[in-house]
């Protein structure tokens, strides 16, 4: 065995050697719902309701929603606090704390009005706590540590239960060591149906967190200390080109709902359609409030749900528009050498440093470079599409827009076929003249030779 599972083991059993017998009885387990473990990495398909009232479900971005039981018109959930193996892209996994086998836990899905009764038992090495982001309830039920409850100590398991009293998009992370905890990855999303299934109903609704980490190359654990400097920016603790893309049909309204708990504001953006920001973590935007954007600003601790008609078929871009949060792995210090002559000097290096690469000479460029990284590393910027290098990481998808595409079919139809003629495409004839501004003078030719970049203007680079 590599030492590199080694770790893995050994961070998944260092938890469970503290339990012993501080956990549940069996006659005591026995009693509790089932607490489903995550399926894989990818997006799983929406969970129709098996009981209870009707409502339209949600699709976790690369999760899943957690089912319930009915037990004398309560629905009871089961959520466990463990450290769990996230991968985070093929070639990289992470060692991060979760809930039922992953980060972010599952969705919690229930209906406006529901009496909802929680489990959540502790197999972390620390106590714990969950505090249910933006719902009303009694104070008690809030989940701060040390202010409305005890902490769960580990192996223990405790019990919430209030009224889901008003519909809208939450989340749910600890009140307890935080800095620690949720740096780790532990959150998941919370979404209230409304009771009337027609009110808010949208074709397409997806839900997922924006989370932050700093892992350095070669290694598995997240620096819990890091407040600013990340290194991965991640929707549902995943990064691009792992991100699955978000498919749509051609026509259909579309809701996505994304809440952040990094240290960040994250501006979402979306290419090739308008939205209207419709609801928060406070509640639903009234339509005479709402107005047009491409790009709305989610702050720290803020939930916020976009609705669009995807009427404009195509593989759009939605991503943060922080450029260094669509990149993975990024070194900091790194300095710009944009213009610099490397000759003779990059020759004396590979004489000592076999197989050294130029880099940023001539822009940052990497996506088409294969250099030698760490174990469990990923390239700063990667993903291919049909016409070559995407150069893109971190928060980063698409969003597929199909006129053929099923009611209800999630599946990735591939590369959008573009019609005849609307691809850009190279020019290779005569430029046309270059307008002149009313009552100036036509503009001379360019003549001599550029000047050296070393000495400042002209654009040769070396």
């Amino acid at each position: 065995m590599t030492a590199s599972n080694n770790s893995r083991r050994n961070f998944l059993a260092g938890a469970t050697t503290l339990l012993g017998a501080g956990m549940v009885s069996r006659a005591g387990a026995a009693s509790l719902p089932e607490a489903p473990v995550g399926p894989s990495a990818g997006t799983a398909a929406p969970l129709v309701p098996p009981n209870g009232r009707p409502y339209n479900p949600v699709v976790t971005l690369n999760g899943w929603s957690l089912p319930w039981r009915m037990k004398d018109g309560v629905k009871e959930f089961h959520l466990v606090a463990e450290p769990v193996v996230r991968e985070v892209a093929p070639g990289m996994t992470a060692n991060l704390w979760g809930y039922n086998g992953q980060s972010p836990g599952p969705t919690i899905e229930v209906v406006e009005g529901d009496r909802v009764r929680i489990f959540v038992t502790n197999k972390l090495p620390e106590h714990t706590s969950v505090h249910w982001h933006g719902q009303i309830l009694p104070n008690g039920m809030d989940g701060v540590s040390g202010v409305t409850q005890p902490s769960i100590q580990p192996g223990k398991t405790f019990v919430y239960e209030f009224v889901a009293k008003h519909a809208g998009t939450f989340m749910y992370h600890p009140h307890a060591d935080e800095m620690v905890q949720m740096a780790m990855g532990m959150m998941g999303f919370w979404v209230t149906h409304p009771k009337d299934i027609r009110r808010h109903a949208v074709d397409r609704d997806f839900v997922f967190l924006l989370g932050a980490y700093d892992i350095e190359p070669g290694s598995y654990t997240p620096k819990v200390n890091t407040m600013l400097d990340f290194n991965l920016w991640t929707m549902n603790s995943r990064v691009f080109p792992a991100i699955d893309p978000m498919v749509v049909r051609q026509g259909d309204r579309v809701r996505i709902r994304a809440g952040n708990l990094t240290m960040t504001n994250h501006p979402i953006h979306l290419h090739g359609h308008t939205f209207e920001v419709t609801g928060t973590d406070g509640g639903w935007v009234k339509p005479s409030a709402r107005w047009p954007e491409v790009t709305t600003d989610i702050g720290v601790g803020q939930m916020r749900a976009i609705e669009f008609v995807a009427d404009n078929p195509g593989d759009w871009a939605f991503h943060c528009h922080k450029s260094h949060h669509t990149m993975n792995a990024m070194g900091h210090d790194v300095p710009t050498l944009i213009g610099v002559d490397h000759r003779g000097v990059a020759e004396k290096i590979n004489d000592l440093v076999p197989g050294y690469m130029v880099m940023g000479d001539k822009g940052g460029s990497m996506g088409s470079m294969r250099m030698a990284l760490p174990e469990n590393t990923l390239p700063m910027m990667t993903g291919t599409g049909q016409y070559g290098e995407i150069e893109m990481g971190g928060m980063f998808t698409l969003v597929k827009v199909r006129e053929g595409q099923a009611r209800g079919d999630y599946r990735d139809p591939g590369h959008y076929r573009h019609p005849t003629g609307s691809v850009a495409y190279e020019w290779t004839g005569d430029l046309p003249p270059a307008p002149q501004a009313p009552g100036m003078p036509a503009l001379a030719p360019a003549q001599g030779k550029p000047v050296d970049v070393k000495r400042g203007g002209g654009h040769e680079h070396h």
